[in-house]
């Protein structure tokens, strides 16, 4: 659904008045609406609540003049949502914080706050609170996002053991031809299989398989074996590699695969029983499930054609330096 935007946003009244008059979700839940200090959440008894926040940057997490304000709304609460997914929780609201650049118009809280609405609305998660401030830097967004699950529910990432089958959603690689901005969150998907099969670690890929696959295993106390032939290439990793004949990047589509990050996929470990039949039912229908490898008791392994060699240590790095 589209949501209408007004022709002027100019101060922070205005942003708050126009949210006021947004649909609200089930009252229950968020029983006063949006205006006050702080926002009111009942959640059902017998469910935890999630807490997931993720900021954004202009020129670190994408590039304004590029990717345009709406896709960089919709993104900043689609890297919140991927994180709830990952819990296997369902997304109960969101907040929003705002450092606009100065000298800036009105359009640009505008597009940034449909982008984000409108994601809202398709996972229904809307917008109940936050804040705005303009400063003399770039664009920066901060969004929080609050979820709930049933008590003792949630998936960790420090459940896998020694002989779990690794397995993921989707397709892997070529995330900056696009799939950064616009990825779905895999939230209906991680539900779906925590109700039907017993899930025992998982998290998003985000910051590259590789890299996720580390952190996943080192939170269980196990190591992992990935296997290059069972990697599920997007078309965008090829394409990347085609563009590498030129002498732009030099990698292969199992690179990309390993280190490009953002491809917002689940990473999830199951015993080789499950595994086998999510295989056999692939149970997301047009979402693939694929078993790229397994966990085992100590080390990081790449296997190409029968060979082991240590796994890479690519992927995305934070860093302050």
């Amino acid at each position: 659904m589209q949501i209408p935007i007004p022709n002027s946003l100019a101060t922070e009244q205005d942003l708050i008045r126009w949210l006021g008059t947004l649909p609200r979700p089930d009252p229950r839940v968020w029983p006063q609406g949006i205006g006050d200090d702080a926002a009111i959440l009942l959640p059902n008894p017998g469910e935890d609540l999630v807490v997931s926040t993720d900021m954004l940057l202009d020129g670190a997490c994408f590039l304004l003049d590029q990717a345009g304000a709406k896709r960089v709304g919709r993104k900043s609460l689609a890297v919140n949502l991927s994180d709830l997914a990952a819990m296997a929780a369902r997304p109960l609201g969101c907040f929003l914080s705002l450092a606009l650049p100065k000298g800036g118009d009105s359009r640009l809280a505008r597009e940034l706050i449909s982008g984000l609405t409108e994601m809202g609305e398709e996972f229904d998660c809307p917008l109940i609170g936050g804040d705005t401030n303009s400063w003399p830097g770039p664009l920066a967004i901060s969004v929080t996002v609050i979820g709930a699950v049933q008590k003792g529910r949630a998936i960790l990432r420090s459940g896998a053991r020694p002989g779990d089958w690794l397995m993921v959603t989707g397709l892997l690689g070529g995330s900056i031809l696009g799939h950064h901005l616009d990825f779905k969150p895999r939230v209906q998907e991680a539900r779906k299989l925590a109700e039907s099969f017993e899930i025992h670690a998982m998290m998003d890929i985000s910051d590259g398989l590789a890299k996720d696959t580390r952190t996943l295993c080192t939170a269980s106390g196990c190591g992992a074996v990935l296997v290059t032939e069972r990697l599920p290439l997007s078309p965008e990793s090829h394409q990347l590699e085609s563009i590498s004949a030129l002498g732009i990047q030099g990698k292969t589509p199992e690179e990309h695969a390993l280190g490009d990050g953002e491809d917002y996929e689940l990473l999830f470990t199951v015993s080789p029983e499950v595994g086998k039949s999510l295989l056999q039912e692939q149970p997301l229908g047009a979402v693939p499930i694929s078993k790229i490898g397994e966990c085992v008791s100590q080390g990081f392994w790449l296997e190409a054609k029968g060979t082991r060699s240590p796994l890479p240590e690519t992927g995305w790095q934070h860093s302050w330096g």
